[in-house]
């Protein structure tokens, strides 16, 4: 852990205050209750992961796996959009057109 969580840490033991970071909960939505998407993947990119509590990384975690879940469904849905049967050759027949005009 870096030293500033291990302050944070040792200050919250001795004011009597759990361990977690229970402020920022209030400041706005949380990773786990952040949808998947590119605000997901902003806040991820953006994160300090030296700053985490364990808690706090485990949620990070959890969020990164919906995260990469969502990318995958958006891969497979492109894929099976590109694999379709005719839609190639429809694809294909199109841009023939356009490349020998009306």
């Amino acid at each position: 852990m870096s030293p500033g969580v291990v302050d944070f840490l040792f200050r919250q033991l001795v004011t009597g205050r759990p361990a977690e970071d229970v402020q920022w909960q209030g400041e706005g939505i949380t990773l786990t209750a952040q949808p998947a998407g590119a605000e997901l993947a902003r806040r991820l990119a953006e994160t300090d992961l030296e700053a985490l509590t364990p808690i706090e990384l485990f949620h990070y975690v959890r969020a990164a796996q919906r995260l990469a879940v969502w990318a995958e469904e958006l891969r497979e849905a492109a894929v099976g959009r590109y694999c379709q049967p005719g839609r190639t050759q429809n694809a294909n027949l199109h841009g023939a057109r356009l490349q020998r005009g009306p």
